[in-house]
């Protein structure tokens, strides 16, 4: 194990130019407003997003189940965290033997107010899910949740390789607003 470190960006959105439009949910997805009883779908909806990407190398936790729902617990137990900037997106999925739907949790995020700004945790979206605007609806109702609780802008940090989530946030309208390093253990780097 060796030290190294990621290059990320920190991104963000005025929300006084938010307009507050909702992206449409894709048939066959729901879309829940945080509650306590769902803090373990949303560390399973973060763990299958985050397991297998760079940022599981640059926080650790999210490698790993337990990992992600003391991340959870972390998060919702602060001060200012924001349960109206908190969602999850559930896949319902019907069982083809019995007829029934069953949801899994796929996509989450989670907010905090830190110094007058609504800021993004995490937002995570399961592999097999992506490419259907997940993630923006996810951003869209963040920030209608920020902007109900008072809060005029948001950011969030993206590490640079991830050239995807870079690119969703951009399109969004979030700007590049500096470059910061994040210091992490990993395997096969220079001691």
């Amino acid at each position: 194990m060796g030290m190294t470190y990621f290059k990320r960006y920190r991104m963000e959105f005025d929300l006084r130019d938010w307009r507050g439009d909702d992206p449409r949910l894709p048939e066959g997805y729901e879309l829940l407003p945080y509650l306590p009883g769902l803090l373990r779908e949303h560390a399973i909806a973060k763990f299958n997003s985050f397991k297998e990407e760079l940022d599981a190398n640059v926080f650790p936790c999210l490698s790993r189940r337990d990992g992600c729902l003391r991340l959870m617990r972390e998060i919702t137990s602060r001060g200012d965290f924001v349960p109206d900037a908190t969602w999850l997106i559930r896949a319902l999925e019907t069982n083809p033997k019995t007829g029934a739907v069953q949801p899994y949790a796929v996509g989450t995020i989670q907010g905090l107010s830190t110094e007058g700004w609504g800021s993004i945790q995490n937002v995570g979206i399961d592999p097999a899910h992506r490419g259907k605007g997940l993630g923006s609806i996810l951003l869209s109702k963040a920030a209608t949740g920020f902007r109900a609780v008072g809060l005029e802008r948001m950011h969030l940090e993206v590490t640079t390789e991830n050239t995807g989530a870079v690119r969703l946030y951009e399109r969004l309208g979030f700007k590049r607003s500096s470059v910061v390093y994040k210091a992490a253990e990993v395997a096969g780097a220079n001691a």
